[in-house]
């Protein structure tokens, strides 16, 4: 019970890393939702509808949340979706599904990891902190090279839509 339960903090934090751009977690959060959702239908039908439900209302939620945002998820919105999306790739134990479904959760989480450990090894080493990335998390590395917000967000969606196709042809055989 302690795996399957450990699963949502990781998730959790991911998701509200990734909420830093207009409109990027909650459209990550959908198709991730979306995927769990298909993929899990003949496994546990009511974790498929919940996760159906909870893309459907990403999917309200993002003509208010889309560049120029009129309205933000904030931290409460993106820890209780990034939550209940480690909850049903627990409850289902669709670990590899959810881990591919949340490539780009990932890696805006690895790059805040990587650049906090980068950081302090050279400062060990050399007395002063150098950088990995321009700036952490991902995205706003992206910004920082010169690409504008809507250009890193849709690079960041389409990413998530590609690894929403891979987790489901990695999934298990559905008719």
């Amino acid at each position: 019970m302690k795996a399957k339960s450990s699963r949502g903090l990781p998730e959790s934090n991911a998701v509200n890393i990734t909420d830093g751009l207009d409109g990027l977690a909650a459209c990550t959060s959908t198709i991730a939702f979306a995927v769990m959702a298909v993929t899990m239908r003949h496994l546990d039908w009511s974790l498929s509808v919940f996760a159906a439900a909870l893309a459907g209302a990403t999917t309200g939620f993002l003509p208010y949340n889309r560049h120029v945002a009129r309205c933000f998820m904030g931290d409460t919105g993106s820890l209780a979706l990034g939550g209940a999306l480690g909850i049903v790739g627990s409850l289902s134990g669709s670990f590899v599904t959810l881990a591919v479904a949340s490539a780009v959760f990932a890696a805006e989480a690895l790059s805040v990891l990587l650049q906090v450990f980068w950081f302090r090894y050279t400062k060990a080493q050399t007395g002063q902190g150098r950088r990995l990335f321009r700036m952490a998390p991902l995205h706003h590395h992206f910004e920082l090279l010169g690409w504008h917000e809507t250009k890193v967000t849709g690079r960041l969606i389409a990413s998530a839509g590609l690894a929403g196709v891979v987790a489901c042809l990695l999934a298990r055989p559905f008719p």
